[in-house]
């Protein structure tokens, strides 16, 4: 089954190339419009190609701009999404959260293949011309395919450089740990490096500069020195929470508090809640996530938890409610980790723990 699928794939893929070869002029004059680069919205041109990419330790060639991507996780997807892209997605898939505010129509015009991992089929029966992840663990053993094996189907692959960053060790278990802390510079250069995959450079550095100003606003003149968070993605009987140097260690430095767990470089570190009561957090940021793969994901079950369980009720932050809601992509590395910045910002201003 799959090898005919395969066949099928690159048969496809055989027909549409020849009839771009045939037809440039229809291609041209069926675009929807133009982009900030003087590029279609709709079909891309072969000018400044073939590109490569240096990405996590592949080098990716591009012989043309996708016009038929799968994105496999919500973090890459709603980059490309805000790159105006849609119409160049053949598919998504792994959602932990609805699709970032303003990008609702966009989203919905690009088919979901899964809301979880799907599988290789799947993901080949979209006929993908690039195919792009926020994680190794997709892109490798265990997940969807590796990269390996899309290569040799003549599929360029990409996965987001925060997660093979310097400092980043995958085989730590788990989620994997840090000894370097992430940054935004490394969010920003997954923009620049999907814009200019798709020949859209222009539209790249408007939304990095776009990214980089929100920032400034949420944070002028803030300084939450001395208050300590705890952020919380999932599970009640032993939580993942965040360490040092991920997405939400950056969101810490930007507000200038203080993580509870500042001393683990586990990007996600499985700890008892004991131990929470001992640190007693004075805020506490909890993942308001939409998926059903771990107990408590919701903020409502989070919350419900926090406020009737023996071991937690007593914490400074429940007994004072001060709670902030983010997204889980938020807490992860991705373009919405600067959602994160303003949400948390706002909330330490709205609890008086801000100067």
């Amino acid at each position: 089954m799959l090898r005919t699928r395969l066949a099928r794939l690159l048969s496809s893929r055989a027909r549409r190339s020849a009839a771009l070869l045939l037809a440039p002029a229809v291609l041209l004059t069926a675009c929807t419009g133009s982009g900030g680069d003087g590029t279609p919205t709709g079909k891309a041109t072969a000018k400044g190609y073939p590109r490569t990419l240096d990405n996590c330790g592949h080098q990716v060639t591009l012989k043309s701009a996708p016009r038929h991507a799968v994105s496999l996780n919500q973090g890459t997807t709603e980059i490309l999404l805000s790159l105006g892209l849609a119409d160049r997605l053949a598919g998504t898939a792994t959602w932990t959260d609805p699709v970032m505010k303003g990008l609702e129509k966009a989203n919905g015009s690009v088919p979901r293949l899964a809301d979880n991992n799907p599988s290789f089929e799947k993901v080949l029966d979209a006929e993908p011309d690039f195919v792009t992840s926020s994680f190794v663990s997709t892109l490798g053993k265990g997940g969807v395919a590796t990269r390996e094996q899309f290569e040799e189907l003549g599929v360029p692959t990409y996965v987001s450089p925060a997660d093979c960053a310097a400092g980043k060790n995958n085989d730590s278990g788990g989620d994997g740990s840090r000894s370097k802390p992430l940054t935004l510079d490394t969010v920003y250069g997954e923009i620049r490096d999907l814009a200019r995959a798709f020949g859209v450079e222009r539209r790249g550095e408007t939304l990095i500069a776009e990214l980089k100003g929100r920032v400034d606003r949420a944070t002028d003149g803030l300084d939450a020195s001395g208050t300590s968070l705890m952020y919380w993605f999932a599970n009640e009987q032993s939580p993942y929470l965040a360490g040092c140097c991920g997405a939400p260690g950056a969101i810490t430095r930007a507000v200038g508090a203080e993580n509870a767990f500042d001393d683990t470089k586990d990007e996600w570190p499985q700890i008892n809640w004991e131990t929470i009561a001992d640190r007693d957090p004075d805020v506490i940021v909890i993942g308001d996530l939409t998926r059903r793969s771990e107990t408590a994901e919701s903020a409502k079950a989070k919350i419900e938890f926090l406020e009737s369980d023996p071991s937690t009720r007593n914490l400074t932050a429940v007994k004072k409610k001060r709670y902030i809601l983010l997204s889980g992509q938020a807490m992860n590395p991705s373009i919405r980790t600067v959602e994160g910045i303003e949400q948390v910002a706002a909330g330490l201003r709205d609890f008086g723990l801000a100067k």
